[in-house]
């Protein structure tokens, strides 16, 4: 595995990247993204001259003027102009990245990927997409493996996913994976008992929850006619202590019903994310507390040893040993 910044990262919408400069942190480090013709541009956000944030200055053409001093620098990082100065501009240089836009999501890079950037697990097929962002108080790991957990729907996001019945359903879990990937596949659970799957599912044939490196968690929901809704979350440790995320929400795209479900989808999937916001922000606080401290990873946690041995750059148990469990879901 070649080290987490030097993969693709989807770290903003298209739209975002206007006139106006705009700072994230990528792996701790400050990064200005700029509207330069297309793609975007992205820079460290640090003019070399006396460090100030490149980002509180502003786009000349398709270049982004320094504050102080008005130095300016092209897409490449490579310094233009140095206002006052007669010869000619010495060789100075920000740091870039490389970037790609895709289906309105702009990814960058710290190294040179050889292929273009995965954005959603229904890509080529027939969908309607909506985007949505995320910054969550947690650890990656422990981000990816919320949106991958079934357990924890009965009671963080009773009524809406689940919880709106007592009765359970025994449902199969099996469990399998490759260089870089692990998934989950559940069968037996004919219906969500939530508001979400009364309204927008029918009969659901299996739910598929996957993980990919190098931060991408992914839920889908399968009926007897194909695929029926789906998530793609593209997740970074923006911080020590903050993970930020873009995610994709999926339906088919067949008629005008699947255009209506796709907005209705939209607000329920924001109350999720609050709810889940809300539990992982708790227990990062309460962790903090208690540094020493080491959670437990219970007989349901069926994914997390293989998501930290992915993050870890090492082969997934699940590859080399499919495994099938049984839960009461």
């Amino acid at each position: 595995m070649t080290d987490l910044a030097e993969s693709w990262h989807a770290v903003a919408f298209s739209s975002d990247i206007a006139r106006k400069p705009k700072r994230i942190l990528f792996f701790g480090q400050p990064v200005v993204l700029f509207r330069a013709g297309s793609p975007a541009a992205a820079l460290h956000d640090r003019c070399p001259h006396r460090l100030v944030e490149l980002s509180k200055g502003k786009v000349v053409g398709e270049e982004i003027e320094c504050p102080y001093h008005g130095w300016r620098f092209n897409a490449a990082g490579t310094c233009t102009a140095i206002p006052g100065l007669t010869g000619a501009v010495p060789s100075y240089h920000v740091p870039r990245l490389k970037t790609f836009e895709k289906d309105g999501v702009l990814f960058i890079s710290k190294g040179e990927p050889d292929q273009v950037p995965y954005l959603h697990c229904a890509e080529g097929q027939k969908t309607v997409i909506r985007l949505v962002r995320s910054s969550t108080e947690t650890k990656m790991v422990d981000a990816a493996e919320n949106i991958l957990d079934a357990t924890h729907t009965h009671f963080t996001h009773k009524g809406l996913l689940r919880g709106l019945s007592s009765k359970r359903q025994l449902v199969r879990v099996d469990m399998t994976g490759g260089p870089g990937w692990v998934e989950a596949s559940y069968t037996g659970e004919e219906r969500q008992h939530g508001l979400i799957s009364r309204l927008l599912e029918g009969e659901r044939v299996k739910t598929v929850g996957r993980f990919r490196y190098p931060g991408i968690a992914e839920l889908e929901y399968w009926g007897a006619g194909g695929l029926v809704l789906a998530t793609t979350f593209h997740l970074r440790q923006a911080t020590d202590s903050h993970v930020e995320g873009i995610g994709c929400l999926i339906g088919p795209r067949n008629g005008i019903l699947d255009h209506l479900k796709s907005y209705a989808f939209w607000p329920l999937f924001w109350v999720a994310l609050q709810q889940d916001r809300r539990v992982l922000k708790s227990a990062s606080d309460n962790a903090a507390l208690s540094p020493s401290a080491r959670p437990i990873i219970g007989p349901l946690d069926f994914l997390r040893r293989d998501i930290e041995a992915i993050m870890a750059g090492t082969l997934p148990s699940a590859a080399e040993a499919p495994r099938t469990a049984y839960i009461e879901l």
